[in-house]
């Protein structure tokens, strides 16, 4: 699944037992390890290359496996429900993540990530990266408040010229903790926390991998903008005085919220929120360091993802006895004629968009996607293309540039093959 740079690859499998396992040292605010993804021959896959049918799989299968790892390390998670929020129609605060996008989409067709969030973060790296202390100092409360109502009343007549550098701060964190649902959603927030009960770090990741699959599209996609927005701010710390722990402390609060409430704490209660914030701040220290690889899809998931496809066509095509025999004959013969294919190494790609519609190309070892979208005139489109596998044991998969069409090929022979942005 991962691997420490510089070490020998890791097993293929999260489900691995820790022998051993005990609770886990005080996070340390030194910089973590850096691990990087086992990159299979079939090329790395990110969640958004996926179609929503197979991202449905995909998290019903990381749910298995992540439940499955961190019983194996001896870490119980335990489903606990956070108290709901209160929920607006309209507006930007207080407003579900889907229903800002579906309001956005009207104007932005296809945006992922909503505007309001986009553009505070635009702000804050235009303005801000270079200012000493950046998220960390306040700004006015009233200001605060006032922009908060000037947002909610006018939306997208909201006139940003006069928003400062510590408004767009404050009003970011302001934003994320009124979510009527967490970022990390409502589900798997505890289990988030859980993943501190894990020894090693290298775990952890791999439980915080998991866990990214688990996300709705929306949480994921405005995470993913905040984690990059959050890399930049470290990577000027020398100018803003912002280390990567000074950043995860700031912003644990906001993806994590304390579950005390009331004004009179025991010494025992407040000492318990220290070590929440502590620990909340260890996971965004993780996923800040490690942003890239929570989005990976681990190849042994997508090899489960491929099966239940398979599957499930078997099961849809479930016919008579006699139409089965019929059914297996004939795909006797494709079989044949697919390794006689396979053998002279051809396929058919389909570009519906552009000038050259189709094409047959000869595969090698070294034939990758990039080559492939090369011999394609591009003349009629402004976009990035891309090359995909569509059907057979896949509903959709984008390939990545330096994908080895071959290697994609022996997975999954009965694909179409087909360029679009």
């Amino acid at each position: 699944m991962t691997q420490q740079k510089d070490a020998p690859p890791l097993p293929p499998t999260t489900l691995s037992h820790h022998p051993g396992t005990t609770p886990p040292p005080r996070p340390s605010t030194a910089t973590p390890t850096e691990f990087v993804p086992v990159s299979p021959s079939q090329g790395l896959t990110w969640a958004d290359d996926l179609s929503p049918c197979d991202l449905t799989r995909l998290g019903f299968i990381s749910h298995i496996e992540l439940s499955t790892f961190l019983l194996a390390l001896g870490v119980q998670t335990k489903r606990t429900r956070p108290p709901r929020r209160r929920t607006r129609d309209g507006g930007v605060f207080s407003v579900p993540l889907n229903s800002l996008l579906d309001n956005d989409r009207k104007t932005f067709p296809g945006v992922k990530v909503p505007v309001v969030f986009q553009k505070l973060l635009c702000i804050l790296e235009q303005t801000g990266l270079q200012t000493e202390g950046i998220l960390r100092v306040p700004g006015s409360a009233a200001r605060l408040k006032y922009l908060r109502s000037e947002l909610d009343r006018c939306g997208g007549g909201f006139d940003w010229s006069s928003v400062r550098q510590v408004d767009a701060a404050g009003l970011l964190k302001l934003f994320i903790r009124e979510l009527p649902t967490p970022l990390l959603t409502r589900s798997h927030l505890n289990t988030y926390r859980c993943v501190l009960g894990v020894s090693s770090e290298l775990h952890q990741v791999q439980a915080l991998q998991l866990l990214s699959m688990l996300l709705p599209a929306a949480n994921r996609d405005t995470l993913r903008a905040l984690l990059v927005f959050l890399r930049k701010v470290v990577s000027h710390q020398d100018q803003n005085r912002m280390s990567l722990w000074n950043v995860s402390m700031v912003m644990a609060p906001n993806l994590f919220t304390c579950r005390h409430r009331g004004n009179r704490r025991s010494v025992a209660k407040q000492q318990e929120e220290m070590e929440e914030a502590v620990g909340g701040a260890h996971l965004v220290r993780l996923m800040i360091t490690h942003q890239d690889l929570l989005w990976t899809v681990p190849s042994f998931l997508l090899s489960q993802v491929r099966q239940m496809n398979q599957a499930s066509n078997q099961k849809q095509f479930g016919l008579t006895k006699a139409t089965r025999r019929l059914l297996r004959r004939k795909n006797d013969k494709n079989d044949r004629n697919q390794i006689t294919e396979l053998c002279a190494g051809v396929i058919r790609v389909h570009a519906p968009l552009h000038t050259k519609v189709s094409m047959a190309i000869q595969l090698d070892g070294q034939m990758r996607a990039k080559d492939v979208i090369t011999r394609f005139e591009c003349d009629n489109s402004s976009s990035v293309q891309h090359l995909y596998e569509v059907g057979g044991n896949i509903c959709e998969r984008r390939l990545r540039p330096d994908c080895v069409l071959l290697d994609v090929y022996r997975v999954n022979p009965h694909c179409d093959w087909l360029i679009k942005p």
